[in-house]
């Protein structure tokens, strides 16, 4: 429409305002869209030109979207910070309503989280690192999933204080020697599978134990040789020490039943076996003196039956035991056997030495040799027949002296004590005067 003058003027303001609203609609409609439906932040309405009202409008809007792009970027920063687990950080920037309500709440959510966050990992580190059970998180105010979390927190440390300690009631029990004990606590899972390993391994402790204890008190107090542990389903370390014990056991087996063997032989008089079995430490100390023992004793014996021999039997006098190395009871008793020889080559050949004599006419010597029991009696008997010898000897003389010498006839010999032989020719020599020359001898018939 053609005008002129005022209307003219009035036509081209109102359409210049027309485009100026235009122009502010389409900046307000932008920047809401960028940061109402696209979410981008930052944007800020240009509209060239515009003062008064809608310069202000324009700074109202452009102030409006700084302080939500601020509020939402600060909020962003927050909660990426604590999704990245960064507790540090809180909504600082300003704002009011709900945006304010919305600040509050989530830097009470990042408060209760780094509570949490602390508290869990205090019982974590006490549990975990300090190895101090029964620590429980404390979070005031919190609900919901905070409270189910601290809750299942709290419920895992309980659960977890009660299985390890039932495990280390056991583990301390089996160090203490109680195989009697049992982890009874509920477990699940990896909980579950060390629970049924240490009770397997307390069973088998224990029937090791058992098998160990019943071998030990067969072979040690029973005196039963041959048992062997007995010990089902253990490996490694165990079937080790179950194999050890066997091994030990048939072992001592073997060296007591060849001990046992040789001194029942030597009970028995057979000094002809020793111990050949394998041995070490005391064992072998045993093995050596008991077979230094069959050799000293086979020694001593082959000495007195030496020395029987020559005396008992070969009549060769002065022989002694020569047995080396032999101390104690051996040596005694081999010093009394050559005590013996002696004493008895000492009387036999004073015996000797004085029939001797009395054999070549020699009626002065005696046994003066000391002797005991029957080797007494001989020697009193041997002397008393020396003196009786030498009684009749001299009365022999003494009635030839007489009758012979000095023609005193009608002597007799007087010889106590004597009979048999010696009587008889006592009674033989007093009949001779009676028939010597002057006497006229009895009549033949």
């Amino acid at each position: 429409m053609d005008v002129r003058g005022e209307i003219l003027e009035l036509k081209v303001t109102i359409n210049t305002m027309v485009d100026q609203l235009s122009s502010f609609a389409d900046e307000v409609t932008r920047v809401a869209r960028e940061v109402g439906s696209e979410g981008r932040l930052g944007g800020q309405a240009e509209v060239p030109g515009v003062a008064g009202t809608w310069r202000d409008l324009t700074d109202s809007v452009n102030f409006m979207a700084g302080n939500l792009t601020s509020q939402v970027r600060n909020i962003a920063q927050v909660t990426t910070a604590v999704a990245r687990g960064d507790l540090s950080q809180k909504i600082t920037v300003d704002a009011r309503g709900e945006i304010l309500e919305l600040k509050s709440t989530i830097n009470t959510m990042v408060d209760q989280l780094s509570s949490f966050a602390d508290e869990v990992t205090r019982v974590a580190r006490e549990v975990g690192t300090d190895g101090r059970l029964g620590g429980q998180a404390q979070v005031s105010g919190v609900a919901g999933t905070w409270r189910d979390l601290t809750d299942s927190v709290n419920s895992m440390a309980g659960n977890l204080t009660d299985q390890v300690r039932s495990i280390a009631q056991v583990a301390t029990a089996v160090a203490r020697g109680d195989l009697s004990q049992k982890i009874t606590v509920t477990a699940h899972g990896e909980i579950l599978e060390l629970k049924s390993t240490i009770n397997t391994m307390v069973d088998q402790l224990s029937s090791f134990a058992d098998e160990v204890t019943r071998v030990a008190r067969e072979v040690g107090t029973e005196g039963r040789l041959g048992g062997q542990a007995d010990v089902k389903g253990v490996s490694g370390t165990w079937k080790d020490l179950t194999e050890s014990v066997n091994v030990m056991a048939d072992n001592l087996t073997a060296q007591v039943r060849s001990i046992a063997e040789v001194t029942t032989a030597v009970a028995k008089g057979d000094l002809t076996q020793k111990i050949r079995v394998d041995a070490r430490g005391e064992i072998l100390a045993l093995k050596e003196t008991i077979n230094t023992m069959v050799d000293q004793l086979s020694a001593f014996a082959d000495e007195v039956t030496r020395v029987a021999r020559e005396v008992g039997t070969e009549g060769r006098l002065g022989g002694q035991a020569r047995v080396p190395n032999v101390a104690g009871t051996w040596k005694d008793l081999t010093d009394n056997v050559n005590s013996m020889a002696n004493n008895l080559t000492g009387q036999v050949r004073n015996i000797a030495q004085v029939t001797t004599a009395v054999a070549q006419g020699d009626l002065t010597r005696k046994i003066d040799v000391d002797a005991r029991g029957e080797i007494l009696e001989l020697k009193t008997t041997i002397n008393t027949m020396v003196d009786q010898l030498s009684s009749f000897a001299a009365e022999v003389t003494r009635v030839a002296r007489e009758v012979g010498s000095e023609g005193r006839l009608g002597g007799q010999a007087e010889v106590e004590g004597v009979s048999g032989t010696w009587k008889r020719l006592t009674e033989n020599v007093n009949e001779l005067p009676a028939t010597s020359p002057g006497r006229s001898a009895p009549s033949p018939r």
